[in-house]
Parts: C-alpha cells; sequence; structure tokens
C-alpha cells in the first residue's frame, strides 16, 4: 500500500521562500528514486515562514529505501529552520 507523509517545515522569519526554492534540486533528486510518486514542497501564501513537504511513496520498502539515502545527504539548511517539523505518515487509500 502507498504511504502519504505529510511534513510541516517552519522556515526562520524571511527565510521560507529561500528554504522552498533550495528544497527544488532535492525534490526533482527524490523524484528520481524508485517508488517515489510525489515529492514537492509548498509554501504558505498567508504565512511564507510555512512549508509544507508532501511525499508519496509506492510502499513502505521505497520509504525505507529513501530514509537509508537520506542519511547520506548533508541537512538542507539547518540555520534557516526553527526546530525539525513534524512529520505524519498515513497509508494512501484513496477514498474519493
Amino acid at each position: 500500500m502507498a504511504i502519504r507523509l505529510v511534513v510541516t517545515i517552519t522556515a526562520a522569519p524571511g527565510k521560507g521562500a529561500e528554504l522552498a526554492k533550495a528544497y527544488g534540486p532535492r525534490c526533482a533528486d527524490a523524484m528520481k528514486e524508485p517508488g517515489c510518486e510525489q515529492f514537492e514542497i509548498f509554501q504558505s501564501p498567508g504565512n511564507p515562514d510555512k512549508l509544507v513537504l508532501l511525499e508519496k511513496w509506492k510502499d513502505k520498502a521505497a520509504l525505507a529505501a529513501h530514509a537509508e539515502l537520506n542519511k547520506t545527504r548533508p541537512p538542507l539548511h539547518p540555520e534557516w529552520r526553527l526546530g525539525a517539523g513534524e512529520r505524519e505518515d498515513y497509508e494512501y487509500n484513496r477514498t474519493r
């Protein structure tokens, strides 16, 4: 079953646009990984320092492989973030 991740990221004040832009190449790389169906960053128009990363993986194995690969990547501008963010995982089961 597919896995959906919703990751909420709070940027440091005034750094939302820069952080969203920095995610562009990371998102493009993730989309090339086996089993990645979506990996996109969104910036809130009402609060530009609030970002949401939407991920969708074919299955738990694809997500686990991504997690292992992420351990080899440097953190993406930790100085531009406040806290570690919040991650929610869902089993993706379209209801409509």
